[in-house]
């Protein structure tokens, strides 16, 4: 039986038994076989996550000595760097070459989080009288439900369990029932380092069941999520009845506007990335590329050439550009998005096939290229996640902002110019929240990343990131007491 649930310190296997095969995307090799955790599994493990939080050490640990084992966890992860890239890569099919450059990502963000555990120290209030003493201090939220989604499946995960572990909860961490090893070896790592049991706790299994109770709990102060739309407005639904902190992450319809008098050969090499990367599978992905109208034949022509030209395989495949789709379902899912496109009127240019000859036993879908698209068309309006990129053209600024803000998300946009003033106006009046300014997709852990609209709620990684799992407790104390004489001192 696969004991592969972590719950108050222990390896564990499911307790209906129920267990997953866990096969690659990019040619259907088993990977692993793992236990399918339901409720009564994470509702032991919020109980664990419950009792190590009441009555366990680490919510009273100093905070840098919470920091010092972040530090220690980020240097672990540098040691075992290349194993946790390739069992990411096995998950997810995506190249390794991505996979080792998440890795390094996620020990920084440990080591960002490792350094300010220590420094927040809360703050004075000047309360205007001397014989009063008022301060504002930090303190964890308490029990915090992390569900983490496949497509990152360890950065995810690490955006929520530093600041958690930083600020001192202890948490049941949620990674999607599709990529669950990279979060299993970190459980490894967290014990190796000295986290206390129940600290850390790990359930694997199906969102309507082992998700579930992570929103639903009223053991759970804090519930974090990343992923779609859909699932977010359940969860946040579900955490209502109890009053949770809610933190939700849901994805974005984002712009990649492309002006005329950018640098043609990095604007162009740039919309490749922006859309491309790990085939599309990136919430901030630049699936819609808002170019001015005056180069949009020359732009869009280089584009689809260069597009045809990406090559995909599977994850140790070093001629290969980028990698399959996360399953068959999902590929069907991409596959009736493009065709709903050209029904309603998209150029299909490029790409709408699936992979064939050696590719035909995993989840590939070419990278395609859909022009002359409208407001209103479902490829504009829903999130596709997947290889696709759509066109829309502009003549004026206002005409570009107007467009690029033309969508219910709001998680990130792209500006391309060499004209600086132009790049600041767009970039502030674009309602998401990051904007690139001649770039695309870098993120830096001491940066705050969130978005507008229903791109979700809260924000990750930055000093705000912290604050998302922790409470302000306004302690005012006065150090002369007297009698007010507000009521009188009379018989009754």
């Amino acid at each position: 039986m696969s004991q592969t649930l972590f719950i108050d310190g222990r390896w564990e296997a499911a307790k209906s038994g129920a267990v997953r095969e866990i096969r690659c995307p990019a040619d259907g090799a088993l990977v692993g076989v793992v236990s399918e955790g339901g409720r009564d599994d994470t509702e032991r493990a919020i109980q664990a996550a419950r009792r190590a939080f009441d009555d366990g050490p680490w919510p009273r640990t100093p905070a840098p000595e919470r920091g010092d084992l972040l530090l220690r966890v980020a240097a672990a992860l540098r040691e075992r760097s290349e194993e946790f890239a390739r069992a990411e890569s096995l998950d997810t099919g995506k190249r390794i070459v991505e996979s080792r450059i998440d890795m390094s990502d996620i020990a920084n963000c440990f080591d960002y989080y490792g350094k300010l555990a220590g420094l927040e120290a809360g703050r004075l209030v000047d309360a205007g009288d001397a014989s009063v003493v008022s301060r504002i201090a930090y303190e964890p939220v308490g029990v915090c439900g992390l569900i983490s989604p496949w497509n990152y499946p360890l950065l995810q995960a690490a955006w929520k369990v530093a600041p958690a572990l930083a600020a001192g909860n202890t948490f049941v961490l949620k990674p999607s029932e599709l990529t669950p090893h990279t979060a299993m070896l970190l459980m490894e790592v967290l014990t190796d380092v000295g986290v206390p049991a129940g600290v850390a706790n790990l359930v694997l299994g199906p969102g309507p069941e082992a998700g579930a109770p992570l929103s639903e709990s009223p053991d759970v102060d804090l519930v974090s999520f990343t992923g779609g739309l859909h699932t977010g407005r359940v969860i946040a639904a579900a955490a209502a009845s109890t009053v949770k902190k809610v933190a939700l992450e849901l994805g974005g319809k984002n712009p990649n506007v492309v002006f005329a008098d950018a640098e043609f050969d990095a604007a162009l090499d740039n919309a490749l990335n922006a859309a491309f990367v790990h085939s599309g599978q990136v919430c901030s992905a630049g699936a819609r590329l808002v170019v001015e109208e005056s180069i949009h034949d020359v732009f869009v022509d280089e584009l689809v050439r260069r597009a045809k030209g990406i090559r995909m395989g599977g994850p140790f495949d070093d001629s290969a550009d980028t990698g399959p789709l996360i399953s068959a379902a999902h590929r069907d899912k991409v596959t009736e998005y493009v065709r709903r496109g050209v029904e309603e009127g998209a150029i299909l240019r490029c790409g709408g096939t699936w992979g064939e000859g050696d590719l035909a036993d995993g989840f590939y879908y070419a990278p395609t290229v859909l022009d002359g698209v409208r407001s209103g068309m479902s490829v504009v309006v829903d999130e596709g996640f997947g290889p696709v990129v759509t066109v829309e053209t502009f003549t004026t600024e206002d005409e570009a902002v107007r467009i690029g803000n033309d969508t219910r998300y709001g998680l990130a946009a792209g500006v391309w110019t060499q004209d600086a003033g132009k790049a600041q106006r767009v970039a502030q009046r674009l309602r998401h929240g990051t904007v690139w300014i001649n770039d695309f997709h870098p993120y830096l852990p001491q940066a705050e990343w969130g978005g507008f609209g229903e791109s979700g709620i809260g924000r990750e990684l930055g000093p705000t990131g912290l604050a998302e799992y922790q409470e302000a407790k306004h302690i005012y104390q006065n150090i002369k007491p007297q009698v007010t004489g507000w009521f009188p001192d009379r018989e009754g």
